[in-house]
């Protein structure tokens, strides 16, 4: 078993705050993603449950057990990084046999655990490369490997498909899904990347300022922002925002009216997704000229701009306009989603 708890995990340097009281729990076995832009504390607080950072206050807790004092090597943690961090003098059997040279097992043991481990990153092809003679893709299954022949109670993971071309992207993340599901090992993966974490996540983690924005599964991620922070980091494209006044059930903004709209009364940023609305020939919500067109194959991602904001519809894929031509798009209040102007916090129905 390893679950994680953070009791009030904050991390200082001076008086900027990195991590601001943190409260998580991560079941055993759960695959948890870290989410967020540049600088919003996921990265510093993985570091701190690896142990290499220290957390200026709070506890952090694996299987009910205080870890803050334990050394790194101690934690019985696997480590995956951005960069690949082999040794370029080692072959790729060596670079996986390491951690058990380290850890002192047997060496009789040694090579079923190499090959094992090999054999799950289809990797036994390439045992006797050096790093230097394998693709990116290939590094990061090696330092996959080297951390699977480990069986550590815990794996973090942090943005290791940074370094990869897109299409490279894809198949190492489809790998690390299935390794997932195969090895039930408790998983911290950190990202910028909100596809990643909506393809691999059981629950994801948003955090902007080193603060919690919303902790859920991707879909009640996707369906029901917890603000208007997470609506525009979640989805691509991001969920539409407008300002807007909403009065009697109708909402008024910059070329939108919109009716049937349970909610209070006055100032609100509504939002829905580009999917839940459509072009029609006639009579829409939203009347605005085409801002940019892009064809994407299976559809036509269309933008206007309505006031101050860019909306994007997902229209047909045989769908053509001219830039600047008027566009209407229907949007059913049923989809709408509003959010408190001031603080952008999500505004339930009553």
């Amino acid at each position: 078993m390893a679950e994680i708890v953070l009791r009030n995990v904050t991390k200082r340097w001076g008086s900027f705050t990195g991590v601001a009281c943190t409260n998580l729990t991560i079941a055993d076995r759960e695959f948890l993603v870290l989410l967020g832009p540049s600088g919003c504390g996921k990265t510093t607080t993985m570091r701190m449950i690896a142990g290499l950072e220290d957390a200026t206050e709070g506890d952090i807790l694996i299987d009910g057990r205080r870890i803050n004092d334990l050394d790194p090597k101690d934690r019985d943690i696997a480590m995956v990084f951005q960069s690949y961090a082999l040794y370029p003098n080692m072959n790729v059997y060596e670079n996986i046999r390491f951690p058990l040279k380290v850890r002192r097992v047997p060496a009789e043991e040694h090579h079923d655990q190499v090959i094992r481990a090999a054999e799950m990153v289809e990797l036994t092809d390439f045992l006797d490369r050096r790093p230097g003679e394998l693709s990116g893709g290939q590094r990061q299954r090696v330092a996959l490997a080297r951390a699977i022949v480990r069986r550590p109670n815990v794996f973090l993971m942090d943005e290791p498909l940074s370094n990869l071309d897109a299409k490279l992207r894809v198949s190492t993340r489809a790998q690390i899904k299935n390794l997932s599901h195969e090895l039930k090992v408790t998983t911290i993966y950190v990202t910028h990347d909100q596809i990643e974490a909506m393809t691999l996540a059981d629950r994801v983690v948003i955090m902007k300022h080193g603060v919690i924005q919303q902790v859920g599964t991707p879909v009640e991620i996707y369906d029901r922002p917890a603000n208007t922070f997470v609506a525009s980091f979640i989805g691509n494209p991001a969920m539409n925002l407008m300002e807007g006044t909403l009065q009697d059930g109708v909402f008024t903004g910059r070329n939108a009216r919109i009716a049937g709209i349970a909610g209070p009364d006055g100032p609100v940023v509504l939002g829905f997704r580009a999917e839940d609305a459509t072009v029609v020939p006639a009579g829409g919500d939203i009347v605005a000229p085409a801002y940019t067109m892009e064809l994407l194959g299976d559809a036509t991602m269309v933008a206007v701009r309505a006031g101050g904001a860019l909306v994007t519809v997902k229209a047909p894929k045989d769908y053509r306009v001219e830039i600047g031509a008027p566009v209407e798009i229907s949007v059913p209040a049923a989809i709408c989603q509003l959010f408190d102007a001031d603080d952008g916090s999500r505004i339930e129905p009553a």
